[in-house]
């Protein structure tokens, strides 16, 4: 159920546009992706265990963990659904490996891999 509530529409709109901000400048929105594309772990969080295990830019063919933020893998270029696959498989394998976490992907595959 959503409650809305009346408010200031300055105070509204500069609530919005700080919003903005920070999703523009934490989250690669300049390359194609799926959005985030492993869950939170209970406890954790996936783009800092991702980083801690040192696979910021890692990549696989066209398609690389964002160096911006390592909860995203982005498209740098011509990456294939097995690219994409394959660095996700990877990334799940190393920091499993390096922390007994395992990764759940919040992207849903569509079709055979």
């Amino acid at each position: 159920m959503i409650v809305l509530k009346t408010g200031d529409p300055k105070e509204i709109k500069a609530a919005m546009d700080e919003l903005k901000e920070k999703r523009v400048t934490k989250q690669p929105l300049e390359y194609p992706s799926a959005g985030s594309t492993f869950k939170r772990p209970e406890g954790y969080f996936a783009g800092k265990l991702i980083m801690d295990a040192g696979l910021r830019g890692f990549s696989v063919g066209g398609a690389q963990i964002s160096e911006k933020h390592c909860g995203f893998v982005i498209n740098k270029g011509n990456a294939t659904a097995k690219d994409v696959t394959e660095l996700m498989d990877e990334t799940k394998k190393i920091v499993m490996e390096k922390f007994g976490v395992a990764l759940e992907p919040e992207v849903k595959r569509l079709g055979q891999f």
